[in-house]
């Protein structure tokens, strides 16, 4: 193809696909979680006591990914469920020592995959991309609202 393709939805698709896949591997190396894992253990990190529910809606999957996502989680020894105080239905998800190292673990390798894609783009683009893919994440279209 002579001309730079630009179908912009479809090239987001492929590069999340590769970095996606490279970071599941160098996370599996480095900590024993994938990508989707990371996710749900910083958001359980930074948000004590948060449900199963509102880890959905932070993370952007359905309720019955996260079911199956925390599953996991809890059987790795990542996170622990508790009772939820006032809502007798809800669970609290909580990190556990073993989830904090996991997040340990993988740091190094977060920060020289950081590194590195900011070596590609250099410090501007690398600005510029987050925030346009920050922008990309919080648009609805159907509602034609933006962040």
């Amino acid at each position: 193809m002579s001309e730079p393709d630009q179908r912009l939805y479809f090239l987001l698709q492929r590069a999340a696909h590769q970095l996606r896949t490279t970071a599941d591997r160098r996370l599996q190396a480095a900590a024993g979680i994938t990508t989707t894992q990371l996710g749900a253990l910083f958001a359980v990190r930074g948000d004590p006591g948060t449900t199963q529910r509102r880890l959905a809606q932070v993370l952007g999957l359905r309720e019955s990914a996260v079911t199956a996502l925390v599953t996991r989680l809890v059987k790795a020894g990542l996170v622990a469920k508790r009772a939820h105080p006032s809502e007798h239905r809800a669970v609290v998800l909580e990190l556990t020592d073993d989830g904090a190292a996991a997040l340990r673990a993988a740091q190094p390798e977060i920060e020289r995959f950081n590194g590195q894609m900011r070596d590609l783009l250099g410090d501007q683009g690398f600005a510029q991309t987050n925030a346009a893919l920050h922008a990309l994440a919080h648009w609805d279209p159907e509602a034609g609202t933006q962040p």
